[in-house]
């Protein structure tokens, strides 16, 4: 729920009021002639009673700023929209494997692991496909669905924050991870349905060949996208050692050549990341290629506030009305 003022402008008379109020607290009282002054001093009274006696003034200007509150119409409000658009389906297969503990990449400056680097750049991906229906697996020596297709963005941006290197595994199970991701989408009537995979290392583990997984997403009408994470030549990792914990260089095998192969095979292309921008840059060139038209329709549903205003600023009159009429009478 959000709050707002339909008509904010009426809070330029609420100068108005205030000014008033000043110079009705401090205006001298009105006079009457009257030949002997001294018998009238003792009515008058103290100067605490010439305060109490302005109480109605300051009720008064309470029940006008209340009115302006009223005026103004606080209102709690939510939106709902109605997505018209055929829309996209896309499985995104993480790898999270123990080499994604690799300090070769930088967010903003900061040395961190590929992992790290990934879950940054995807979860940019997710907020910009608003209307698409995308769903998350994970991959390590197991895949499992992480979450089915869904347009819950949050709930996908919060899997993809609480994503661990090892959580399914150390080693490397691509053609579980491409077969997995392609029973999500093989049954569903989508304009378009795609399969991402990003991985920085090679097949080791599960009973699928990669290649064998990819030739039956492509019979499913599915387009299949490769992404191999890491540069050349050895990457450092974060290992403890005699001397404390060290940054120590290890070779980090990625096959490119399957990559390659899948992604032909799937329709798609494959796509090397060396660091954070190319990851950047390769994810807006997925997101520019699978573009959805689509239609919003945006409904408002508003919930009026002003009768909490309105009430205590009748009451408030009232009592002004009554203290004016019965306790505190004035000469007229």
């Amino acid at each position: 729920m959000m709050f707002r003022f339909a008509y904010p402008v009426m809070f330029l008379l609420a100068p108005l009021a205030l000014g008033w109020l000043a110079y009705a607290f401090f205006k001298k009282p009105t006079g009457i002639t009257y030949s002997m002054t001294s018998p009238m001093a003792a009515l008058a009274g103290s100067g605490r009673s010439t305060l109490v006696a302005r109480i109605p003034i300051i009720l008064r200007a309470c029940c006008l700023l209340l009115l302006i509150l009223v005026a103004a119409r606080p209102q709690l409000y939510n939106v709902s929209r109605d997505v018209r658009s055929p829309g996209v389906d896309i499985m995104l297969c993480l790898d999270t494997s123990g080499s994604m503990q690799a300090l070769d990449f930088k967010v903003e400056g900061d040395s961190v692991t590929r992992l790290e680097a990934v879950k940054k750049v995807v979860a940019d991906f997710i907020k910009k496909r608003e209307a698409d229906r995308i769903g998350l697996v994970v991959f390590g020596e197991e895949a499992f669905t992480q979450s089915p297709l869904t347009i819950d963005k949050g709930l996908l941006l919060d899997l993809v924050g609480r994503m661990t290197i090892g959580m399914a595994g150390d080693r490397t199970a691509i053609g579980s991870a491409i077969a997995i991701g392609g029973k999500r989408l093989k049954d569903l009537k989508a304009k378009s349905k795609i399969l991402i995979l990003l991985t920085d290392g090679r097949n080791n583990a599960g009973e699928i060949s990669p290649q064998a997984a990819a030739q039956a997403v492509r019979e499913f009408g599915i387009k299949l996208y490769t992404i191999g994470v890491g540069g050349e030549g050895p990457a450092p990792f974060r290992m403890k050692t005699l001397f404390g914990t060290r940054l120590v260089p290890q070779q980090v095998d990625l096959d490119e050549v399957t990559l390659k192969k899948v992604a032909a095979t799937g329709g798609g292309k494959y796509f090397r990341a060396a660091n954070s921008q190319e990851l950047q840059e390769i994810y807006d060139i997925i997101d520019r290629a699978e573009k959805t038209d689509v239609k919003i329709k945006e409904f408002f549903h508003f919930k009026e506030l002003y009768p909490w205003f309105l009430v205590p600023a009748i009451l408030i009159f009232l009592l002004e009305l009554l203290l004016k009429t019965w306790i505190l009478r004035v000469i007229p």
